[in-house]
C-alpha cells in the first residue's frame, strides 16, 4: 500500500503541472494560428522550451513535497518549543531572508524593473528591498505566534498604513511595490514559510494552530511592499532635480 501511495503521488503532481502548463501551451498555439505566424523552427524551439520549463517545475515541486515542507514544519516546531520569543524573531528574519534571496521571481522582477528603468533602479537594491522586508514580515509573524496576537490586528494597521504610503508616495514605485508584494509569495517562500508558521504554532502549543499558524503569507505579501515604497523615496531622494531650460 505504501508503494502505491508513492506512485500515486508523482503521478497526481505531474497531473497538476500538466493542468497548469496545458492551457497556456493551447492558448499561445490559438495565437499562433490566428496571429503570430512565427516560423516552424521558432515554434519548435518553444514548444522544447516548455517541456524543460515543465519538467524543471515537476521536480522543483516534487522536491518542495519531500525537502522544504517537512523542513520548515520541523524547524517551525523546534522554535515554538524553545519559547524563546528573541530566538523567533532573530530566526524569523534570517529565515525570512534567505528564502526570499533564492526566490526565482524575485530576480525576475527585479531584473524587469532594472531593464525598463534603463539602470536607474538597480536588480540589487529591489531584491535587497524585497528580501528585508520579508525578513520583518517572517519575524513578526512569528512573534504574532509566539504572542498568541489576532491577526486581523497585524494586518488591518499594515495594510492601511501601505494604502495611505502608496497614495502619498511616488506613483512611479507604487505598481512595483505592489508586484513586489506579490513574487514575494512565490513557491519557494509560501512552501517553506506556511510550513515554518505552522510548526511554530503547533510547537508553541496554539490551542488552534490553524488559525494562529496561517496568515503569515500574508504578512510576507504586504511588507515588501512599504520596503519597496521606502527605496523609491530613497531613490528619490538622491536623484537631483532636474533643472529647467531658460
Amino acid at each position: 500500500m505504501t508503494g502505491l501511495l508513492a506512485i500515486q503521488a508523482p503521478l497526481t503532481l505531474l497531473m497538476s503541472v500538466v493542468a497548469a502548463v496545458l492551457p497556456l501551451t493551447l492558448v499561445f498555439l490559438v495565437f499562433q494560428w490566428l496571429f503570430l505566424r512565427l516560423p516552424r523552427a521558432e515554434i519548435v524551439r518553444l514548444l522544447k522550451a516548455t517541456l524543460v520549463a515543465s519538467a524543471g517545475l515537476y521536480l522543483f515541486l516534487l522536491g518542495v513535497g519531500v525537502g522544504f515542507l517537512p523542513a520548515g514544519a520541523a524547524i517551525g516546531e523546534a522554535l515554538g518549543k524553545t519559547g524563546s520569543l528573541a530566538l523567533l524573531i532573530l530566526l524569523g528574519l534570517l529565515l525570512g531572508f534567505v528564502t526570499t534571496w533564492g526566490e526565482p521571481s524575485v530576480r525576475i522582477l527585479a531584473e524587469q524593473v532594472d531593464t525598463t528603468s534603463g539602470g536607474s533602479i538597480r536588480a540589487t537594491w529591489v531584491v535587497w528591498a524585497i528580501c528585508l522586508g520579508v525578513a520583518v514580515a517572517t519575524g513578526v509573524g512569528l512573534l504574532r505566534i509566539g504572542h498568541g496576537i489576532p491577526l486581523l490586528h497585524v494586518l488591518v494597521p499594515g495594510y492601511l498604513i501601505v494604502m495611505i504610503v502608496a497614495w502619498r508616495g511616488d506613483s512611479r514605485f507604487t505598481a512595483v511595490a505592489i508586484d513586489a508584494g506579490g513574487v514575494a509569495t512565490g513557491p519557494l517562500a509560501n512552501s517553506f514559510l506556511l510550513a515554518l508558521a505552522l510548526g511554530t504554532a503547533a510547537g508553541s502549543g496554539s490551542s488552534d494552530p490553524l488559525v494562529q499558524g496561517l496568515g503569515l503569507v500574508a504578512l510576507v505579501a504586504l511588507a515588501p511592499v512599504l520596503a519597496v515604497m521606502a527605496l523609491g523615496a530613497a531613490i528619490v531622494r538622491r536623484t537631483p532635480p532636474e533643472r529647467e531650460e531658460p
